[in-house]
């Protein structure tokens, strides 16, 4: 057997050997074998693809970032999709807060393909990261076009225009299924729920797709977001087995990265959102805050999580108790050192003034 052949056939094992590991949720071993793969095929655009798709499930941002920098010099202009790796290494410079040079990448893969999705996707992260909301807007506006037709990312990119557009989101959740779509619809439905929106018949319609859900549990993200639908439908049977099918599962976990996140970060998280629905916040901060920054193991984009921050600054905000009231102050005066000029945090800030009679 020639060498070419030799090393061709042990790619093709460790490529079969990475999807038994992605397949049974082993997801850090995959990653080492789609680098391995990486470190030999530095253009292997789907093991890239599936190396960052797996360090962003695991949380693993630098890492995401890094697998892509190490083989960015390999994607010559003349290689074909090399556009493509200039916005996937643009969104892990963007969370890993290199803002400037993370906006510059994507435009540069917007100047070659304009209808890259993923690359407007990175400056709707830069924009909500830094408050730039008028320019946010602008920019999803006057690109809109070029992305709406975008089958994966549509409706998430709506999602980082949504408090404007909305409906836009639901329909698109309704007839394609896809899990990041209904990821996204529980995620706005919630933000809104927690700014006091009356949402209607909208958690009920979600819920047709998610409670099918319940029990896959293939993601810790994933499962509390369905508890979101769940909980805003008010449907106590689907809450119950969702929590139910992940505690039992949780107590065996094997070699299944999820499931052995479950008891520390999981489990204590969708109870978090249990009490909240409750009305117990002061059990809701008690359960969230000590995990908080550990969160990011559960996968997902600083954007997405945000809303686990904001449901610990609503919860402070609304215990009867001084020691978390004062916790509330503590952690928007942090969020607005952050993000400074963000109107949604100067208008919590207001509301604590208010409630709390602090000036």
């Amino acid at each position: 057997m020639s060498l070419e052949l030799t090393v061709e056939a042990g790619m093709c094992a460790f490529s079969e050997q990475s999807k038994y590991f992605f397949i049974f949720s082993q997801l850090p071993k995959a990653c080492d074998l789609w680098e391995q793969i990486l470190q030999s095929h530095p253009t292997d655009l789907l093991a890239l693809k599936f190396s960052q798709d797996t360090y962003f499930y695991l949380g693993h941002h630098i890492q995401m970032r890094d697998s892509v920098a190490r083989v960015y010099p390999f994607w010559t202009p003349d290689t074909p999709l090399s556009s493509y790796v200039k916005g996937y290494y643009s969104f892990g410079l963007m969370e890993t807060n290199f803002f400037d040079r993370a906006e510059e990448l994507a435009r540069e893969a917007l100047a070659i393909n304009q209808t890259d999705a993923w690359s407007v996707h990175t400056i709707a992260h830069v924009n909500e990261m830094k408050a730039e909301v008028k320019k946010g807007l602008e920019f999803m506006k006057e690109t809109e076009t070029n992305w709406k037709n975008s089958d994966m990312l549509a409706c998430h990119n709506y999602w980082h225009w949504a408090l404007y557009f909305i409906e836009k989101i639901a329909p698109r959740c309704l007839s394609s299924g896809s899990m990041l779509d209904v990821v996204d619809n529980c995620s706005m439905l919630y933000r809104l729920h927690l700014e006091g929106v009356k949402l209607g018949d909208r958690w009920n319609n979600v819920l047709k797709l998610t409670k099918k859900h319940t029990k896959d549990h293939v993601l810790l993200f994933n499962d509390v977001h369905i508890l979101m639908s769940s909980l805003g439908a008010k449907d106590h049977k689907a809450t119950e087995e969702l929590l139910t099918t992940l505690q039992e599962l949780a107590k065996a976990p094997c070699d299944d990265h999820e499931l052995s996140l479950a008891p520390s970060l999981g489990l204590p998280l969708c109870q978090a959102f249990v009490e909240f629905e409750n009305g117990n916040c002061d059990k809701a901060v008690d359960l969230l805050y000590p995990i908080r920054y550990q969160l990011i193991q559960v996968g997902g984009s600083n954007a997405q999580r945000d809303v686990f921050s904001q449901l610990l600054i609503h919860a402070a905000l609304n215990s009867k108790s001084q020691a978390k009231q004062n916790l509330a102050r503590c952690l928007l005066r942090e969020r607005d050192v952050m993000r400074p000029n963000s109107p949604m945090t100067e208008r919590l800030i207001r509301k604590a003034a208010a409630v709390h009679s602090v000036v």
